[in-house]
């Protein structure tokens, strides 16, 4: 079968490989879209830590389900539309214990720590497939993006008498906006592009800054009346934004941080105790923030086109990730889309 995989920093190319062992209670999957991800973009500039080379990116995945091995239930059959929860767990770190297994302290991602689904076919256990033939192979293969903003906005317990303000309107935080919205809360969308700012609207945003443009913190007085956003969600992985993160945060409120910075940021350490101030690392997603997105797509109008940049063929994908590099903050979602290539 075909693959694309990274050989290098810099270096990607379609490769061969040999067609996955179905194990006993393993399904084979038959890819037809992967998302590049962030981690899949720091791998190729050489800056992810948790990757050896060479490496199979991919962890957004849309696919159909080509193969069932013997042990696995008999709900799953060939020919159903599936995604994939990405993400490993031990069961007996203290994470685990505490059923986030999100955050499982032994966790391996796909296309991380351990070759991804761009491919043409993928085996994983029939534990992380999950089924749904209502959404389309596209909506498919945005799930675990989105599920990343939803579990941040989970973990900071948002509520309709919040006011959350997101720093950074990718994908993840495109995640959290749509999960904000949903329960009510007002939503401050910060970022740099304004035509991210302009698709964070149509996802509920009810104030866009855009913090080159314009004064944050004057802008913020503005808009909450000199208290500050209740929550702020931090994706944008910027030390400029950590900072602000905990600035503007209002006295008594909660800052949950995804995204990571490239730098070691310095804080204000008075701000956390004067503000009293709730600060939560979030990582990855659980089994219900995917089941939550999945039942978004399904009910809400959103046209799923507002979030990808562009879909392209496997041996177009070397020249969107070069391009991804040198414009990042210009793409929303690459998309990948096999069934061209063939095995």
């Amino acid at each position: 079968m075909k693959a694309i995989e990274i050989v290098k920093p810099g270096e990607m190319q379609v490769v061969d490989r040999n067609m996955p062992q179905v194990g006993n209670e393993d399904i084979l999957l038959k890819i037809k879209y992967v998302g590049f991800c962030g981690s899949d973009l720091s791998t190729y500039l050489g800056k992810n830590p948790l990757v050896q080379y060479p490496r199979i990116p991919g962890h957004e995945i849309s696919a159909i389900i080509q193969k069932v091995g013997k042990d696995a239930p008999a709900k799953f059959k060939a020919g159903q539309k599936v995604t994939v929860v990405p993400y490993t767990n031990c069961g007996q770190c203290s994470s685990c214990k505490q059923k986030r297994f999100n955050a499982c302290r032994y966790n391996e991602t796909l296309g991380v720590q351990r070759d991804g689904a761009m491919a043409d076919y993928i085996v994983v256990p029939w534990q992380k497939v999950l089924v749904d033939d209502q959404l389309t192979d596209i909506q498919l293969g945005l799930v675990e993006p989105l599920t990343v903003g939803f579990h941040a906005i989970d973990n900071a317990q948002v509520t309709d008498i919040d006011t959350v303000m997101v720093f950074g309107c990718g994908m993840i935080g495109s995640g959290a906006i749509v999960r904000a919205h949903l329960r009510g809360a007002t939503v401050i969308a910060v970022d740099i592009d304004d035509q991210k700012l302009q698709v964070a609207k149509k996802l509920g945003a009810t104030h866009l800054i855009n913090s080159v443009k314009q004064n944050l913190h004057d802008e913020l007085v503005r808009i909450t009346n000199d208290n500050g956003p209740t929550v702020v969600i931090e994706a944008a992985g910027s030390p400029v934004t950590y900072r602000s993160a905990i600035e503007e945060v209002a006295f008594a409120g909660r800052v949950v941080c995804i995204g990571y910075a490239k730098e070691d940021v310095d804080f204000p350490t008075k701000l956390w105790v004067q503000k009293e101030l709730q600060i939560f690392g979030s990582r990855n997603a659980n089994p219900s923030d995917f089941e939550a997105v999945i039942r978004y797509l399904k009910n809400s109008q959103l046209d799923s086109q507002l979030l990808i940049s562009k879909t392209v063929q496997p041996d177009e994908a070397s020249q969107a990730m070069r391009e991804w590099s040198e414009a990042p903050g210009a793409i929303l979602k690459i998309l990948v889309e096999f069934g061209g290539l063939k095995s």
